[in-house]
């Protein structure tokens, strides 16, 4: 797949096969491409904390505060997402600029992962709801979750939903 049909096939999944593991060479592939992507002065302010079996079990039922998330205990990978500490560069133009370029890193950080996914055939879920104190004490954290990403194989009754995007006349300007 060219990057293109990566983002036209990539989605949210939330109707996992929970019965369908996810082969550790397609797993290592994703976290590669991850690794790979860019962040301000290659510090990569964050940590993945890869839980399968149990652990991902116990990190979905604490996403799943107020009825949230229930499709997130069928993903037989969930990644936590934390934050870790600036470089000396990063921490002096975030501090001169006024940029978090953490989460920023984070996000494209995210993208890679969601992106390399979907050209493995596996879909994912960026959650933003998720009890922070709880998994951090589950895996061990000492630093702030920010994201928690499911990763597995969708049914295959999980059709491909169409696109709703604002159009690219709304987001883009061009000058010369």
């Amino acid at each position: 797949m060219n990057f293109t049909e990566i983002a036209m096939n990539r989605q949210s999944c939330r109707r996992y096969d929970a019965e369908k593991p996810v082969e550790a060479e397609k797993l290592s592939a994703v976290l590669e491409a991850t690794r790979l992507a860019p962040s301000a002065c290659n510090g990569q302010p964050y940590h993945l904390t890869v839980c399968k079996g149990e652990k991902a079990k116990a990190v979905a039922e604490m996403t799943m505060g107020m009825g949230m998330n229930k499709f997130a205990a069928d993903a037989p990978v969930v990644i936590v997402i934390s934050e870790e500490n600036y470089v000396a560069s990063a921490a002096l133009g975030a501090k001169v600029k006024g940029n978090d370029y953490r989460s920023i890193d984070i996000g494209i950080a995210a993208a890679y992962l969601t992106a390399a996914a979907a050209a493995e055939g596996l879909g994912t879920c960026i959650l933003g709801w998720f009890d922070d104190g709880k998994i951090r004490e589950l895996c061990g954290l000492d630093k702030p979750v920010r994201l928690v990403v499911t990763l597995g194989y969708a049914k295959q009754d999980d059709i491909l939903r169409t696109k709703k995007r604002k159009a690219l006349s709304e987001l883009v300007t061009e000058m010369e």
